[in-house]
């Protein structure tokens, strides 16, 4: 007896048990669009003496989290991102320009030659450490002179702490003390003030040792005084941090207002709970109690993709939320394609059980699930390197997903429906019957495939209906593409979207777009002040409060423009890759052909409705590319398998038996992520509306172009194809029986 299904089961229960130990440990990380607060994204660029390079960045990078600690901000996050770009979180933060100005000013660090006490109404003048003020003479080492400065204790010269400057000129550092030697002890003229930012971080007095017109030769010198070791380490990274001074540039800025979080939050939860209970709901009815043990499988699904999200420390965002539901509605189509094939199973020998059915249903699935599944992975790939900011969490939202629903159909299920084949009828379980929709088809046997110019012909017509809105109307880029302000308000009394606009004209923006709804008005322009804005909404909208506040520099604008462009055309090369090498290329190229059908019909939508595309309209473009050549992959692989068990059957009726097959696979999966996306669409606000709008339109058109555009065109394009058809596959050797009884003596 095989004890493959124990230990299935354990594997089951493992994964399950550290899911929720997971789950009930760990805490998850909310974005800023989730919990409010501001993101700043600078760039650095060459100054005249430094550039900027990674090592650079790094130094202002230690400046900018000691600055973003002095705003006590709770929590922080700043990390560098490529090698010249700061990405600078700061929760509860939600005046962006007050964090910009502390947060973004630029590291100047540099050494003075102190003149002596400052004269009253001396607006040059410093305050030192104790708060005198002290004049100042001109920089004589600015801080690219400086190349390390650190921290230092010796106990053999007793207790406390030093800091030592190593200066790359050595001669400038001696010229500088050599000349303040020359004042008495005591003096304010005998220190050297050390200024970042407009402060003096430290002014020591020069070493009675040092002697006038010699200074301190060797390019060293150290900062003595009752240094804590924190104090010594504090002041030897400012001076350090400060020593490669490179200009930021604020490329991007995001603020979220903490209520506008709370909400999305609430929706998404919403969404992912009535998305839950409808496809199970569904599945149960098609599949009864094969269908209520997928759905136990699914939520034991959406346990382990939340464990393995908070176990990898990943942030939740409000796209990576909406990943989450969607792959709920994803994660059905393993359980389906199982169903459909178990059923096809029984069908053909009903004498041998259920069980038997079932076992060969998971197999038979197996190739289809797995070339459908790394199709997805392979556009959630793309989102996570070509994308960026919260389009990144969806990316990986979407592939935990899809290795979750794995999982959850070729392991929990599969323990669930063979734990109780044994102990119910065929009948109760749902997959005696082929269905109604496979019963209809198997008596009408409609040869679609004889139609197919026709089918062609209104493919291509839909295609140039789509594509002419981008000619008459074109594309509404939001601000993440072009750059440009973008301020949501919420409002306490409606406003209409004339008297809005009007508003905004008067505040000095006649060409912003606005848009109003009915508790809220957003606001786009390339210049904006948010404030001026406001205070002209107020006379008609009542108490006026910003909710969200975006900025993106136009040459980050550009590039993200770029990388959208790139990621398309990157997702559709590796589709036609991939299947060509798991197929051939004329099931590849037919499914790249319907898939731009796809993609126009999805673009030429927004541009007809004039809606805004933006980051999440990318991840909703490379959704539709995983989604659509799923679909397409389980019908050729259902090709293949029809024409290798009949090669000298003419390949346009292997594709017309496939697509009829697999029809009722497709309804149900369909129908499973349309519960989903409904429910996205219904809770999940109008930036989520948008992309629910988009995945429904691709899901649908998708579907129906795997049937009328792939399968005419795979077939049209055989006859350049000189590869034979495929050869049925081997069977496996038979083991021979044990001889003996396996006992010892």
């Amino acid at each position: 007896m095989s004890r493959a299904p124990m230990w299935r089961a354990l594997a089951a229960l493992a994964v399950i048990a550290t899911s929720i130990i997971l789950s009930l440990t760990a805490t998850p990380r909310l974005g800023l669009d989730l919990r409010g607060g501001t993101q700043l994204v600078f760039e650095a660029r060459d100054s005249p003496t430094v550039q900027a390079d990674s090592s650079a960045t790094d130094r202002a990078l230690d400046v900018l989290r000691r600055r973003a600690d002095a705003l006590g901000v709770v929590d922080p996050t700043l990390v560098r991102s490529g090698e010249k770009r700061i990405i600078v979180e700061l929760p509860g933060v939600l005046d962006p320009s007050k964090a910009a100005e502390v947060i973004g000013r630029t590291a100047q660090l540099a050494f003075h030659p102190v003149t002596g006490p400052a004269k009253d109404g001396d607006a040059t003048a410093l305050p030192d450490e104790s708060g005198r003020p002290l004049a100042l003479g001109p920089a004589a080492i600015s801080g690219d002179g400086v190349s390390d400065a650190a921290e230092r204790s010796d106990p053999q010269q007793g207790p406390g702490w030093w800091v030592t400057v190593d200066f790359r000129d050595a001669d400038a550092w001696q010229q500088m003390t050599g000349a303040a030697a020359c004042q008495p002890e005591g003096d304010p003229k005998r220190r050297v003030a050390i200024v970042l930012d407009k402060k003096i971080i430290s002014s020591p007095q020069l070493d009675p040792s040092v002697a006038c017109g010699t200074g301190i030769p060797g390019g060293s010198t150290q900062i003595t005084g009752s240094f804590t070791h924190e104090e010594a380490r504090d002041l030897a990274v400012l001076i350090k941090g400060g020593a490669l001074p490179v200009p930021l540039d604020l490329v991007e800025q995001r603020t979220v207002g903490p209520t506008l979080g709370e909400a999305a939050v609430e929706a998404s939860v919403k969404a992912a709970i009535v998305g839950l209970v409808l496809t199970a709901l569904f599945i149960i009815a098609v599949y009864r109690l094969s269908g209520l043990l997928a759905a136990i499988a699914l939520m034991c699904y959406g346990l382990i993709s939340y464990a393995a999200l908070v176990a990898m420390g990943a942030t939740f965002t409000l796209p990576g939320l909406a990943g989450f539901v969607l792959a709920i509605g994803m994660a059905v189509d393993a359980n389906v394609l199982v169903f459909e094939r178990a059923r096809e199973e029984y069908g053909l020998a009903p004498a041998r059980g259920l069980a038997p059915a079932l076992n060969r249903g998971f197999k038979n699935a197996w190739s289809a699930i797995a070339d459908s599944n790394a199709t997805t992975l392979i556009a959630a790939g793309l989102l996570f390197w070509l994308a960026s900011g919260p389009v990144k969490g969806f990316g990986v939202t979407l592939a935990i997903g899809v290795l979750a629903s794995l999982v959850s159909a070729m392991l929990i299920t599969r323990v669930l429906t063979q734990a109780v084949a044994a102990r119910i009828g065929p009948r109760l379980s749902g997959l005696a019957s082929p269905g109604a929709v496979r019963t209809w088809l198997a008596r009408r046997n409609p040869q679609l495939m004889k139609a197919r110019k026709v089918w062609l012909a209104v493919a291509g017509g839909l295609a140039v209906a789509a594509l002419a809105g981008l000619f008459t109307r074109g594309l509404d880029f939001g601000v993440e593409f072009t750059g440009g302000r973008l301020v949501e308000f919420g409002t306490s009394r409606p406003v209409e979207a004339d008297t809005a606009r009007r508003l905004v004209s008067e505040a000095g923006y006649p060409g912003a777009v606005v848009q109003a709804t009915g508790d809220g008005v957003a606001v786009r322009a390339g210049q904006l002040d948010p404030a001026k804005v406001q205070a002209a909404l107020e006379g008609q909208a009542g108490e006026v409060t910003k909710r969200r506040d975006e900025f993106i520099g136009p040459t980050l604008g550009e590039e993200l423009r770029r990388n959208a462009v790139i990621a398309l055309g990157v997702a559709v090369a590796a589709q036609l890759v991939y299947l060509a090498v798991r197929f051939r290329w004329t099931f590849g190229t037919a499914t790249v052909l319907a898939l731009l059908v796809d993609l126009a019909v999805v673009i030429g939508l927004f541009a007809w409705l004039g809606k805004p595309v933006d980051g999440v309209f990318l991840a909703a473009m490379l959704t539709v590319v995983g989604y659509s050549v799923n679909d397409k992959v389980v019908v050729f692989d259902r090709v293949r398998e029809l024409w290798a068990a009949r090669r000298t059957a003419p390949l346009a009726e292997a594709v017309n038996t496939a697509i009829l097959q697999t029809v009722p696979r497709t309804v149900n999966t369909g129908l499973g992520a349309l519960f989903v996306l409904v429910a996205l669409a219904v809770f999940g606000g109008d930036s989520l509306r948008d992309f629910a709008i988009a995945l429904v339109t691709g899901i649908v058109v998708g579907t129906l172009t795997s049937s009328f555009v792939a399968g005419p065109v795979a077939i049209g394009l055989a006859r350049y194809d000189r590869r034979p058809a495929p050869q049925p596959p081997a069977p496996k050797a038979a083991r021979r029986p044990r001889e003996g009884s396996g006992a010892v003596l």
